[in-house]
């Protein structure tokens, strides 16, 4: 069996900011990626989406976003970022490679790989992210919806919907997006339990992430008094708010009910809709620690920012709410990978690195 010092699951920017700051400690990593490349999930992601930061403040440590910084990057850009950071990274990134679960015994952590073979190691960092755990609430009459139901996480473009009658769930950033977006093309109402919220992206000139870095508000260690907000703020660049505002799409209350293809509304009248796409989040998707016992009910981590609560060895990279408001973002997993990476590193030294390195085995 291969040992080796950390193996980090998912190389995304959680994965790869985690790999940098592990090699900063004098760790050997190795990066377990379940797709064909180290970009994680967004190359899945909608064709349209832009970052709601500048590259100023998208980057992960040691190496800023080249061309302007003050822009707002776009889907393809994060990805071609990410893989020449993935490149310059010195560490061992194995792509195609998925991680089924995660044991713990005599000290080390055992990984179940899908292919089969095995790897041991002292640590773990667990960087998956959400993508992969999209969230199916509960709604009324949904399970016998005759029509398509899909998730942000399938969407791609609006072209698909081109004169139907969609209808949006969700309150937050995606479901508006989205909602705007296809509203180009079909008869589209946004329905959420929430009123939708917007927040100026820019206010006196700045952009509302230089604000946040001035305040300080964006560090701040107040992520796990935020894990359930009642609300998202919709950030507003100038486009959604006026296409809201009169219609397009179409806002309401969440449905009561469906009736084959027929929502029913809550004054009781009856609407057709050939899709409802649910821009409903996300949960962490960490499944491959269910053995290890470390998972809640829900499936959510037992952390206390990014630090297991149940084994010494396993930390977290990449959660919502994880220690700050960026916790999950581009702009700060690297806080938080430099933390937990500290942590990972006064892990071994405790318990000793004898016969541990990348690469070696029985």
């Amino acid at each position: 069996m291969e040992r080796v010092d950390v193996a980090v699951i998912g190389s995304a920017q959680s994965g790869l900011a985690a790999a940098h700051a592990l090699r900063r400690h004098g760790l050997a990593p190795v990066v377990l990626e379940s797709s064909d490349r180290p970009a994680g999930s967004w190359p899945r992601y909608y064709e349209s989406l832009r970052l709601f930061s500048p590259a100023r403040y998208s980057s992960l440590p040691g190496m800023p976003f080249d061309g302007d910084l003050d822009r707002y990057p776009h889907r393809d850009e994060v990805i071609a970022y990410l893989l020449r950071y993935a490149d310059r990274l010195d560490a061992d990134i194995r792509t195609r490679t998925r991680v089924l679960e995660v044991s713990y015994g005599d000290g080390a952590f055992g990984l179940s790989l899908e292919d089969g073979s095995q790897l041991e190691a002292r640590a773990v960092v667990a960087a998956t992210g959400t993508f992969g755990r999209p969230h199916r609430p509960d709604l009324p009459g949904l399970e016998g919806y005759a029509g398509v139901v899909l998730h942000a996480a399938d969407y791609r473009s609006p072209e698909p919907f081109t004169g139907q009658r969609v209808m949006v769930v969700g309150a937050g950033n995606s479901a508006v997006q989205i909602a705007v977006e296809v509203a180009g093309r079909a008869h589209v109402t946004l329905a959420a339990r929430h009123a939708v919220r917007f927040a100026r992206q820019r206010t006196l000139g700045r952009d509302l992430h230089w604000w946040l870095a001035r305040t300080s508000l964006d560090t701040l260690p107040i992520g796990r008094f935020l894990r359930t907000p009642p609300t998202q703020l919709i950030i507003d660049d100038g486009r959604y708010r006026p296409a809201v505002a009169p219609g397009r799409p179409d806002r309401r209350p969440l449905f009561t009910g469906i009736s084959e293809t027929k929502v029913i509304w809550t004054d009781g009248t009856t609407e057709e809709v050939d899709t409802i796409l649910l821009a409903t989040g996300y949960r962490p998707d960490l499944g491959y620690l269910a053995p290890l016992g470390a998972l809640d009910a829900s499936g959510h981590p037992r952390h206390r920012e990014g630090i297991s609560l149940t084994h010494p060895g396993p930390v977290y990279v990449g959660l919502e709410w994880q220690r700050s408001l960026s916790s999950n973002s581009l702009r700060g997993v690297g806080r938080d990978a430099v933390r937990t990476a500290r942590h990972v590193a006064a892990h071994l030294a405790h318990f000793g690195e004898a016969g541990l390195g990348s690469g070696r085995a029985d």
